[in-house]
């Protein structure tokens, strides 16, 4: 029931310093010093971790937790998320999205994902929609969706620049918005619209008219931002225009041959240019299709993303970039909990749900807990999936 994490260096992500946390269920109830019940309270777990960091479980805002992929006929369709992938990466809450395929996949399979997560002990919610216009909705409407069924909390990916994309005119694109826009606002959700970016040479241009509009920059969320050395180009001028910047760090050797912008790098270039972390985000694409097409746009190989890789990119930007954990810690966790309003989600805080990370030293990941349950110890998994 009671948990005592002691004498950690917390990141919260604030630095807090040398503490302790108490956990009781699923909640932080007390975080101090000299914590003076440590004798007395019954069945107390105690775990040391002097000489190690306490930081927020990542939040993963952008996984394809039934699968993605398709684009090479259905023998390319990627398997579901696993919850030992999630714990294995440091990943205690994810958002679901479905991508390109809207046929073979749909929501009531990815609501149904979610609450799977949900049972099996981490935190998980969906977004509405696909690649595909219009938006195929379960209560008649993007509104509806997100006002009345408590998993769904925006809309997306929404593809633009993609020969994938339903090629949306700018209208629909804002109408899309709108409707997100107001249903967060009637279940006080972020709404946000997570848009898709591919390789078209129209870019970002639609966010940068949009920016011009009624609605604010902060209902989207563009991904894939690092894919190639112009959009990260266009991602650093968006972001100096108030614009919230989701760098995607499954990679592979080959994509950042052809110009990929390692996620790392990439925090390394916006925080020099004086963009503040808390708009900008890793996420993983998991589960989800990394396809590679020719030049007529032919699909010739095909490669998969892992939620693990947010954790690797948190080890690089610490270790190779010198960025603080602080700030990286605000990007794997805060940064996307507080953009979607996650409640209770991406802070060390009292009376926030017990979703921790302890590192040693070298930056492995020693212990996991989601929701108050340790789902890592020492290193080792402690929890499957049901079907594992």
């Amino acid at each position: 029931m009671f948990t005592l994490i002691k004498n950690a260096e917390i990141y919260a992500p604030e630095f807090l310093g040398e503490k302790s946390v108490l956990l009781c269920n699923e909640t932080i109830v007390w975080i101090g010093e000299g914590f003076t019940a440590e004798r007395t309270l019954p069945d107390l777990k105690i775990i040391d971790a002097s000489g190690m960091y306490l930081i927020p479980g990542f939040v993963d805002g952008h996984v394809h937790i039934i699968g993605g992929g398709g684009e090479g006929g259905a023998a390319t369709r990627t398997p579901e998320l696993y919850l030992s992938d999630m714990i294995r990466g440091g990943v205690t809450t994810v958002i679901g999205v479905i991508g390109t395929d809207d046929v073979t996949r749909s929501m009531g399979s990815l609501i149904a994902k979610a609450n799977g997560l949900v049972a099996e002990g981490v935190s998980a919610w969906a977004m509405i929609g696909s690649y595909q216009l219009p938006v195929k909705t379960l209560c008649g409407g993007i509104r509806e969706d997100i006002a009345m069924i408590d998993r769904i909390i925006g809309v997306g990916e929404i593809a633009i620049s993609d020969h994938r994309s339903s090629q949306p005119t700018f209208e629909e694109f804002m109408r899309i918005a709108s409707e997100a826009r107001v249903g967060g606002m009637l279940s006080d959700k972020g709404g946000i619209v997570n848009i898709h970016l591919g390789d078209g040479k129209s870019g970002i241009d639609y966010l940068f008219r949009a920016a011009e509009t009624e609605i604010p920059v902060s209902q989207f969320m563009p991904t894939h931002m690092n894919r190639n050395p112009d959009l990260f180009g266009e991602a650093r001028r968006y972001a100096r225009i108030g614009g919230y910047i989701d760098l995607t760090t499954s990679t592979t050797p080959l994509f950042l041959e052809e110009g990929e912008v390692k996620c790392s790098k990439a925090l390394r270039i916006l925080i020099d240019d004086g963009i503040p972390v808390s708009r900008i985000s890793f996420s993983s694409d998991g589960q989800g299709s990394m396809p590679m097409f020719d030049s007529a746009g032919n699909f010739t190989k095909l490669t998969i993303g892992h939620v693990t890789s947010n954790y690797a990119e948190f080890v690089d930007s610490v270790k190779n970039e010198g960025i603080s954990m602080e700030d990286v810690a605000r990007v794997t966790s805060t940064t996307t909990a507080d953009h979607y309003k996650l409640p209770k989600k991406g802070h060390i805080k009292e009376y926030f749900d017990a979703d921790i990370l302890v590192l040693d030293k070298e930056l492995n990941i020693s212990y996991v807990f989601a929701r108050g349950k340790m789902m890592m110890e020492k290193g080792k998994v402690l929890a499957k999936g049901t079907f594992e």
